[in-house]
């Protein structure tokens, strides 16, 4: 989800609520600490320089539970961090702590931000012989046209 499309769904929302990806929600007294660009230049396993820049969030929450972020506010931060750290419309990262920092990729339901596990990836799998995945086969559905256990019954 890019930072214009968060703006532009705060727009009709009573409340600003995040969802993790297990169903349950971000205490509703979180607060949002930063709103800033991270660019990782990097090369990587197959020798390729590379750049990305992300829209970060860093939602935190803490014992103050009156606190609650209001999607104009959010909005106002939001288009304060564009004017002074010129953020441009790129896509946008959550950190929340968890058992440790966690980053999420950020999703919209029509009501609810929803934050989307990420994984890691060898951004290079032609060049550095990551096999191609093997085709899954059920054991027990080889023997399925099988009549007998004879030679050329294909149950072995």
């Amino acid at each position: 989800m890019k930072l214009s499309d968060v703006k532009n769904s705060l727009e009709n929302l009573q409340e600003v609520r995040f969802v993790l990806p297990n169903g349950t929600f971000v205490p509703v007294h979180f607060h949002v600490t930063e709103v800033g660009v991270i660019t990782k230049n990097f090369i990587d396993c197959g020798g390729t320089v590379r750049e990305e820049k992300v829209v970060n969030f860093q939602l935190w929450e803490a014992n103050d539970f009156d606190h609650r972020l209001a999607p104009q506010k959010l909005k106002n931060i939001i288009e304060l961090s564009e004017k002074v750290l010129n953020l441009q419309d790129a896509e946008v990262e959550v950190e929340y702590q968890q058992e440790t920092i966690g980053k999420f990729n950020l999703g919209f339901d029509g009501v609810n931000f929803l934050l989307e596990a990420t994984q890691t990836n060898c951004l290079a799998q032609d060049k550095c012989g990551i096999p191609a995945d093997k085709l899954k086969v059920n054991l027990g559905d080889l023997n399925k046209t099988a009549t007998s256990c004879t030679p050329g019954g294909g149950c072995c």
